[in-house]
């Protein structure tokens, strides 16, 4: 790995994953314990009409996504309160519609020169300097609202009748949530694609909850796992010359699998050890 960072595009996808790293571990750990992985789900694959949007009126990509994203994930998000008996579904719709926009405006767009791998699967080796300080800016910002209201989010992930009760602003913490959710997910497609970016918001969080006993230490935690899924993942794509993206992912379902049979494993040793004691 440290020969690999002799190049410039090496050290450039090393600062964005542990960049995304960062965000995934603040933001997956969220929605996690809020239980909104399929409207995170939902959100990153309506960001492809964002892309489309781009690509038609010739924006640059975060121009169109950051557009379009917030909007879309600010509707998917008021369906979960106003219909909550309904909102898979609904959110299902707003996911194909954003997708079948997308793909429209991409065939309409002029010229159609478009890399659409780059974009389901991620393009980190192909990260430049602006979108580095771009997700820099998003990660401060997201620390710096998570901190300042992080007794109101623990509140409201955890009992929302609870935090109503405390005085919290329940839905405007939410929408933010929501908000800041989807500009993540739009930085985070720059690094592994659409379709892989839920499983880098959620594995990591998800492996860490079980041996967390606070929301700030599973952030923590998350951040790390990330981390090491992140550099791991660009070691095997540089030495095998495979998709960045889809490595950084397998090796977190590695971590997952390896997690899952861990709590399999361990609990019948912890039984059996007192009966090979007395023997």
């Amino acid at each position: 790995m440290i020969e690999a960072l002799q190049f410039e595009f090496m050290q450039n996808a090393l600062m964005a994953g542990l960049l995304a790293s960062l965000i995934c571990g603040i933001m997956g750990t969220l929605v996690i314990v809020n239980r909104i992985v399929f409207l995170s789900g939902g959100i990153a694959h309506a960001a492809y009409g964002g892309i489309g949007l781009a690509f038609f009126f010739g924006w640059p990509y975060l121009v169109g996504t950051i557009g379009f994203s917030p909007i879309m994930a600010l509707l998917m998000a008021a369906v979960t309160l106003k219909a909550k008996h309904r909102s898979d579904t609904i959110i299902g719709v707003l996911w194909a519609v954003g997708m079948a926009i997308g793909i429209i405006l991409i065939d309409l767009s002029p010229g159609y020169n478009v890399d659409l791998m780059s974009y389901l699967f991620g393009s980190i080796l192909t990260v430049p300097d602006s979108d580095i300080w771009l997700m820099l800016g998003i990660a401060v910002t997201i620390n710096c609202v998570v901190t300042n209201f992080y007794t109101d989010y623990l509140a409201l992930s955890y009992d929302e009748e609870f935090a109503q009760i405390r005085g919290v602003h329940v839905k405007a913490l939410y929408f933010l949530l929501i908000a800041l959710l989807a500009v993540s997910v739009v930085m985070i497609i720059r690094m592994v694609g659409l379709i892989l970016v839920i499983a880098l918001l959620t594995i990591p969080p998800y492996i860490v909850e079980k041996y967390s006993t606070s929301l700030i230490k599973m952030m923590i935690f998350s951040s790390m796992l990330s981390a090491i899924f992140t550099v791991c993942g660009l070691w095997i794509s540089f030495t095998f010359n495979i998709t960045s993206g889809a490595a950084i992912i397998l090796v977190a379902g590695t971590g997952f699998v390896v997690s899952l049979a861990m709590e399999r494993i361990l609990p019948k040793i912890s039984r059996r050890a007192p009966g090979m004691l007395e023997e």
